[in-house]
């Protein structure tokens, strides 16, 4: 669990010096290769002559113009201080981007990723952009970009559509769609090259054009605060403002010319003025800001809210179907694809999410209305309408039908008068003649157990108890709302943001004979159920402790834990307190919000861990380590020999030490140790009945 502030410091350092390099070699000068342009760009180059006639055709146009490094605090500080006067007519709001959190649609909030969802209106688990690498590349048969169906969708002759890069890797993510860009063109760096050559395309009369500029930089120790940093928004927006120019000459020549501007960036910054890459809100905040007023944009001109109701505003998947509405370009409901919706539309249609039901047969979709909700809604499965709710509706739960267990995919999309969102669903699937009983073995060597359906929480082997790390900091309460079929049960939720004066936090289980000590159990396994919450904050930053009768401060420390980090990752991890660890991670992954079943098996004698999530959405997950090459890591399993702390550490302050790991609630239920090794099978029976332990005879 190395700890990641100098690093991220070092990130910081790293971009920043590429940056100050890249303006040393002529990044903000005029050059630039790129492929020819089609059509008769004016003979200055982007000067400043403007011709009198329009080259091209009249009708809808629309630019698009991203600009890395721009955050939406910084162009608002700016506008209102007029330090960019050739924005102010701009209508700017926050948005967000980085899909949600412990879902199937999280995707880094990085360059790639946020180019890719920019050019399709997609998530990554459509568009397939997970890094910035080289090798990346959008899967254009998912999700095809915003110049195709513009092509698609307008069948005149002549319609011609460019991009304008000035980063190296945001071409190549559209290497595999041939023939959609007419003019492609790298800038190598140059912004000025990017201003140069969009005003050419404009002149020339392209019809749908995507610029791209690398500024701002940052400057290390000083980030987004610096002089650099604001010379560099105002020198950007001066060569965003000669495009503008450009627009408005053409609209005065030619009336009839209709153009849509959308100016945005691709991701947010932290505090050092790096892209992390993180789902905090720092890194998922960025703008949107339009020539034109659109009905469903909200918070134009105000600040970003500092909480989860910024996923509530606007996404970076609104902006191509917007243009594309604009262009006349839009797909219909029975072939709509994007994550968002467009921006002109009278209804606001957000949130849009799915569960897995209870019955593990079906999936609960559920969004938000506002504006005009006077329409009937349309739920659309695979392109096909599988029903049609009244005005106003906000859920809907769908029965899925499969012959076998599995997990299944399905692309849903919502209508709602003007406005329509999809959204890609999985369940994890529980036919209706798969076992619904609970393997009869696990009575067997189970040493506590405690149903969590009750405060305090009382040990049914009275072999243990459960108690607050600090009776002045009971952060425990009993949650009521039937987490698992075919029972409804309470769960008990722990939440660290209760605390002491002194920290202490989370709540603590202490076993009167400890399997992790215990020389005659050669093996162990602790299972429950928990659900982190919809933005799985506890695995923001350094990580969360789920479980754990360690320090741990560092995966090296001895003892064993569970910790959540971003992603919703799970991490199984030992350590023998000598700088060596054994851990199991990026193999297991939580659905915020839902819960799952979590299971840790460790083999004293064969020397292995292996670790287990049972996911509605993402179905079994399994992960195994060997332990043996440094024995001592089952000699020190023992931790801190202090109890096995619960949304907590071995000590009750971890969240105290690790003030960036953010204190929030996690819950459980079925709390099981046993003094032996459970098969998967068994496990599997658990995660399938949905049965207490409690109905075993």
């Amino acid at each position: 669990m190395t700890r990641g502030m100098n690093a991220r410091r070092m990130r910081a350092w790293g971009s920043t010096w590429a940056l100050l390099l890249l303006a040393a070699c002529g990044g903000g000068g005029g050059g630039g290769t790129g492929l020819p342009l089609v059509g008769t760009p004016p003979a200055s180059g982007g000067g400043n002559t403007t011709p009198s006639v329009n080259q091209g055709k009249s009708g809808p146009k629309a630019l698009v113009v991203e600009i890395d490094g721009l955050t939406h605090s910084a162009l608002r500080d700016a506008m209102a201080q007029n330090k960019v006067p050739a924005l102010q007519s701009l209508r700017v709001a926050p948005g967000w981007t980085g899909g949600a959190n412990g879902t199937p649609s999280e995707q880094r909030t990085t360059d790639g990723p946020g180019w890719a969802t920019l050019l399709t209106g997609t998530w990554a688990q459509r568009h397939n952009v997970r890094w910035d690498t080289n090798d990346q590349r959008i899967e254009v048969k998912l999700a095809p970009s915003v110049f195709a169906l513009a092509k698609q969708n307008n069948k005149a002759a002549g319609y011609r559509t460019a991009s304008v890069t000035s980063g190296a890797l945001y071409p190549l993510l559209l290497a595999n769609e041939a023939g959609t860009v007419d003019s492609a063109i790298d800038c190598a760096g140059a912004d000025a090259c990017v201003t140069d050559r969009t005003a050419q395309l404009i002149d020339a009369g392209y019809d749908l054009l995507v610029a791209q500029y690398g500024a701002p930089a940052t400057v290390a120790g000083n980030g987004l605060k610096s002089d650099a940093y604001q010379r560099s928004i105002a020198d950007t927006a001066t060569g965003v403002g000669k495009l503008l120019a450009r627009i408005a000459q053409r609209t005065t020549n030619d009336p009839k010319e209709d153009w849509l501007v959308i100016l945005t960036t691709g991701h947010g910054l932290d505090a050092y003025g790096s892209a992390a890459g993180l789902q905090d809100n720092s890194n998922k905040t960025v703008f949107i800001a339009s020539n034109k007023t659109l009905a469903a944009l909200p918070g134009v001109g105000a600040a970003a809210p500092p909480d989860d109701t910024l996923l509530a505003l606007a996404a970076a998947t609104d902006i191509a179907p917007t243009v594309l509405r604009h262009l006349g370009a839009l797909p219909a409901a029975t072939d709509y694809r994007f994550a968002g919706q467009a921006l002109q539309a009278s209804t606001s249609l957000r949130s849009l999410a799915a569960k897995t039901g209870a019955d593990r047969r079906s999936i609960q979709l559920s969004w938000t209305l506002s504006g005009n909700t006077t329409s009937a809604v349309q739920v659309l499965r695979d392109g096909k309408v599988v029903t049609t709710l009244p005005a106003g509706t906000t859920s809907y739960t769908d029965p899925i039908v499969a012959a076998s267990d599995g997990v299944y995919a399905f692309q849903y999309t919502v209508v709602a008068g003007e406005a329509s969102v999809a959204l890609a669903a999985q369940i994890s699937y529980v036919a209706p003649e798969a076992p619904v009983t609970l393997a009869p073995t696990l009575a067997n060597g189970l040493v506590n157990y405690y149903p969590l359906d009750a405060l305090p929480g009382v040990d049914t082997k009275n072999a243990s108890t459960l108690a607050p790390w600090a009776s002045d900091a009971n952060g425990g309460s009993l949650v009521d709302d039937g987490f698992s079929a075919p029972y409804k049960a309470k769960a008990l939720r722990v939440d660290s943001t209760v605390k002491n004066a002194s920290g202490m936090a989370g709540y603590r289980l202490v076993q009167n004979n400890d399997v992790t000590t215990n020389a005659a159990v050669t093996a162990f396994t602790i299972g429950f159920w928990m659900r982190t919450d919809a933005t799985c904050s506890q695995g923001v930053s350094n990580g969360g402790s789920i479980i754990a009768n360690k320090n741990y401060d560092t995966g090296t420390n001895e003892g064993i834990a569970i910790g959540l980090f971003g992603s919703c990752e799970l991490r199984f991890n030992t350590g023998n307190g000598s700088g060596v660890r054994g851990e199991i991670k990026g193999m297991h992954y939580l659905s915020a919000g839902q819960w799952a079943y979590v299971a840790v098996v460790i083999d004293k004698a064969a020397m292995k861990m292996d670790g287990y999530a049972f996911d509605p959405v993402r179905g079994v997950q399994t992960g195994r380590v060997d332990l043996s090459p440094t024995p001592t890591l089952i000699a020190k399993l023992g931790g801190l020999k202090n109890g096995i702390g619960l949304n907590e550490d071995g000590s009750g302050l971890y969240y105290k030490r690790q003030s960036a790991s953010p204190r929030g609630a996690m819950d459980f239920n079925d709390f099981a140790i046993w003094n032996r090794a459970l098969t998967s099978a068994e496990l599997n029976s658990i995660f399938k009945s949905g049965q207490p332990l409690s109905t075993l005879p």
